[in-house]
């Protein structure tokens, strides 16, 4: 018996194309909970289900088939028997379906004009998922419940299992009728009419989707039934809903509603899915290698206590019955029922092969899991080549063209909440993604080729970094989340040794955030495809763990030796190592960055950056055109560098996770060596708070509108924020606590800080404006350490992975941030006077005042 709470793989990968923390949780969005368990239903002292209605329930009456299905009825067959008569719509439920699991998946076939909000509200965007029951009830009614997997308690000779089992009834989501038996008498025929005319959460909107799109009631004068079709394990119901829209209410994070008041008419898709009588067996996450996971609470697991075990999302793949034997011998065969995605027919026709490409290219990951042509891409049937084929259809996957400004993709997934077994995907395509693919291009590559030196590339390149996007999208719909870490596995230097490029690519998974080589040099000689990213090292191992199968083991618990040695073994070479992207604290584990030295990688990507900057005016030029192209790319240039920055910044507090079993030698925890973070810190002092003139062009700022002392303090702040953050000095602390002298001291961090940041004050040199807004900016937070309130780093970091600002008033960092505010005072008052000029003297006397009121507040 299982009871669990589903999630499906949705936005992170949310592109997984968008610079963003995300979590299994930035590429996949959490699902709601379920309300209940999946058990049976709840039974009396003797095994038998009470049927006793309540007084004054009224007994339904069934009459003859014929009486209620006439001859004027259309039927079609299928999972359900429909029978459309008039404006009714009957099903006929099998006996054998009663107690069966259907998943329920629920989308947008066309989406009403002004409805969408960021990512949201699209065509063919699913909007519901859930997992109902078909249950006979008392006086010939038939309950539909709502069935929830998040406990579960598989042994019924154990009192366990009652006890689990009588704490987790399902809901009754609606009941129905029975107004007739099948003619011969193997199922029962229900009136369906009103409950797919009216509104639920069960068929339509899930309330948050409904919440954040700022829909109200629907309005049944404006809504109809369009169609109901049944297949052989599927049956999909279409309507035109008409909602009301309002302008209040909280919309949920990441999804502002759309235009207030008026009406919003949408067509929906709801396909009821069959799910499999025996669940496949199912895979335990191993947080070495990344997988999305469904999980449960099992209270047989462990005999004392209970235990949360994580499955695996993949999808049933299995040699054919006549090939198993030649699977056993480590042969290569096809799957039985092999993956394929379908090309949405509104995706432009010069695109279709890269998207196809990008699907394909992921056999050769499979073929390391003993299965060849397990994943195929190919264009929609016509209507004319199959009448039944439908892109809303849950027993299709498909790369779904939308027509949006959005910047983005994502990689969605939906999967059997009892194994984890991946059932179908919609991959989302926006079509603005490729001004993002021009961007990121243009400013890491366009040194090294000069195809990227425009703002519109040619068809040729533009496709090869969609077949790019294709592929990372396609990892995630095969269960892989993002692995940060992967880049770091690569010696910097590598990336600019063209022979060893072309053989090992710059970063070993495209499932990193490792957008393109912006290592290379143009003298290195590097150029197209060793660039790009491509299918790698870690993505053909990572399929191999979760998908070749271990035939002697009956269960998911008999592999778990097996798998622990695979892993294990692999693991003694970097390139398959897994780094998370939920990790706050590790370096290795970053996006957007590549290499094993920040820095290095870093200085290397400014050089590019500095080429780049000369050449930007004529690069973005377009003949007619004002500087809009100037403006967005000049912005691109700076957060570019703004990225390198804070790579590097997080190496200093830094700590190295490395999950491991008990048989692995060496810590999981480590910090990161006093050599390499106070070489982080000698490299921000001098290539960002040392102002990065070279940014700074005149003729570009005059006509973009920029103001210098913005760009830069948009660079330093952020940085400025996290080294001197509450969380931070802690770290530095904590380590220093374990390792003693083999710590990088907080007090040290914060000497060779002010060192680089004040280095005026020990020269007496004049301070220009630049400087004298970083200095007020250190003042500022370290002053805001004295306080119990103090903030959270721009980056928001401790916010978004749930834990609270630390308050510096309970640890030393309060303590080291008065010793050093007191020591700063001292200097700059005895500096002051020998300063060169008015304007820097005026300002350090007014940092003294600063740092007065923060050390002696009246």
């Amino acid at each position: 018996m299982y009871v669990k709470s589903r999630t499906v793989a949705v936005a992170a990968a949310i592109l997984c194309l968008i610079v963003a923390l995300s979590t299994p949780s930035t590429a996949q969005r959490k699902k709601k909970k379920h309300s209940t368990t999946a058990s049976l239903q709840a039974k009396d002292s003797t095994g038998k289900q009470p049927m006793i209605p309540p007084p004054g329930t009224p007994k339904a009456n069934p009459k003859q088939f014929s009486e209620v299905i006439t001859a004027r009825a259309k039927a079609d067959s299928g999972l359900f028997n429909i029978y459309k008569l008039d404006d009714k719509v009957y099903f006929e439920i099998a006996d054998s379906l009663l107690g069966r699991d259907i998943l329920v998946v629920n989308r947008i076939s066309k989406s009403a004009a002004g409805l969408r909000a960021m990512f949201f509200g699209y065509s063919g965007d699913q909007i519901g998922e859930n997992v109902i029951r078909f249950e006979k009830g008392p006086n010939n009614r038939i309950f539909l419940k709502n069935i929830s997997y998040s406990e579960i308690s598989k042994d019924s000779t154990q009192p366990m299992f009652n006890a689990v089992m009588n704490s987790n009834i399902q809901p009754i989501a609606a009941a129905f009728d029975i107004k007739a038996f099948s003619k011969d008498s193997s199922g029962c025929v229900v009136d369906m009419t009103d409950y797919i005319n009216g509104d639920n959460d069960i068929l339509f909107f899930d309330q948050r989707m409904k919440t954040g799109l700022r829909l109200g009631g629907v309005q049944p004068d404006k809504s109809y039934v369009v169609d109901v079709r049944s297949y052989p394990i599927n049956t999909e119901i279409k309507t035109v809903k008409t909602y009301s829209k309002s302008g209040g209410g909280l919309p949920i994070p990441g999804m502002p509603g759309g235009a207030a008041g008026g009406n919003a008419t949408l067509e929906l898709n709801s396909s009821l899915v069959l799910l499999p009588k025996v669940p496949m067996q199912s895979r335990y996450f191993d947080p070495r290698i990344g997988y999305f996971t469904t999980s449960v609470t099992d209270f047989d697991a462990d005999p004392q206590g209970v235990k949360r075990l994580q499955m695996i999302t993949r999808w049933r793949l299995e040699p054919k019955d006549e090939d198993l034997e030649k699977y056993k011998r480590g042969e290569l065969v096809e799957p039985k029922k092999p993956i394929i995605f379908y090309i949405d027919p509104a995706t432009p026709a010069k695109w279709r092969k890269y998207l196809i490409q990008g699907v394909n290219d992921w056999q050769v990951a499979f073929e390391q899991a003993g299965f060849k042509n397990a994943i195929v891409a190919k264009m929609a049937p016509t209507l004319q080549e199959d009448s039944t084929w439908s892109l809303e259809d849950a027993r299709f996957s498909a790369i779904v063209y939308k027509p949006s400004d959005i910047a983005n993709a994502s990689g969605p997934h939906v999967h059997d909440p009892r194994s984890g077994e991946i059932l179908e995907s919609h991959i989302n395509w926006y079509h603005n993604v490729m001004r993002l693919l021009r961007n990121w291009y243009f400013i890491q590559c366009s040194p090294n080729d000069p195809r990227a030196r425009t703002m519109e590339f040619d068809d040729e390149l533009m496709g090869e970094l969609i077949r790019f996007v294709s592929s990372h999208e396609v990892g995630h719909t095969l269960g892989l989340r993002h692995n940060f870490g992967s880049s770091s596995a690569y010696p910097v230097d590598k990336l600019r040794d063209k022979a060893w490029v072309e053989k090992n690519g710059f970063a070993p998974s495209i499932m990193d955030y490792a957008r393109f080589n912006y290592v290379a040099q143009p003298e290195d000689g590097i150029t197209g495809a060793d660039l790009y990213p491509r299918i790698n090292y870690y993505d053909k191992w990572a399929i191999e763990w979760g998908y070749h199968l271990i035939p002697d083991a009956a269960t998911a618990e008999a592999e778990k030796a097996t798998l622990n040695k695979w892993a294990i073994n692999r693991l003694k070479d970097k390139r398959y190592w897994f780094g998370t992207e939920s990790n706050p604290d590790d370096p290795r584990s970053q996006n957007e960055d590549l290499g094993d030295d920040a820095m290095k990688a870093s200085l290397y990507g400014i050089k590019n950056l500095q080429r780049i900057m000369p050449n930007l005016m004529a690069w973005t030029r377009e003949a007619n055109e004002g500087y809009s192209n100037l403006s967005e790319l000049y912005r691109e240039v700076a957060g570019q560098y703004g990225r390198y920055m804070g790579h590097v910044a997080k190496n200093v507090g830094g700590i190295y996770e490395t999950p491991k079993t008990v048989e692995q030698d060496g810590a999981v925890y480590e910090a990161v060596s006093k050599a390499t973070q106070r070489d982080a810190v000698k490299f921000l002092n001098e290539q960002l708070f040392t102002t990065p003139k070279w940014l700074l062009d005149k003729d570009i700022l005059s006509r973009t509108g920029n103001d210098a002392t913005s760009v830069v303090m948009a660079r330093q702040d952020p940085v400025l924020d996290r080294l001197l953050s509450a969380n931070t000095l802690n770290k530095l602390l904590n380590a220093s606590a374990m390792e003693s002298s083999e710590a990088y001291q907080a007090t040290d961090m914060l000497n060779d800080l002010k060192k680089g940041i004040f280095s005026e004050v020990y020269t007496h040199k004049s301070i220009d404006i630049f400087r004298r807004n970083l200095q007020k900016a250190y003042v500022k937070q370290l002053t805001e350490l004295l306080s119990p309130n103090s903030p959270t780093p721009s980056g928001g970091i401790s916010i978004f992975f749930g834990s609270p600002a630390a308050d510096p008033t309970r640890t030393d960092v309060s303590s080291i941030a008065r010793a050093q505010l007191t020591a700063l005072r001292n200097e700059i008052r005895t500096a002051a006077a020998g300063m060169p000029d008015n304007m820097s003297r005026y300002h350090l006397t007014d940092l003294v005042q600063r740092i007065n009121t923060a050390l002696e507040p009246k």
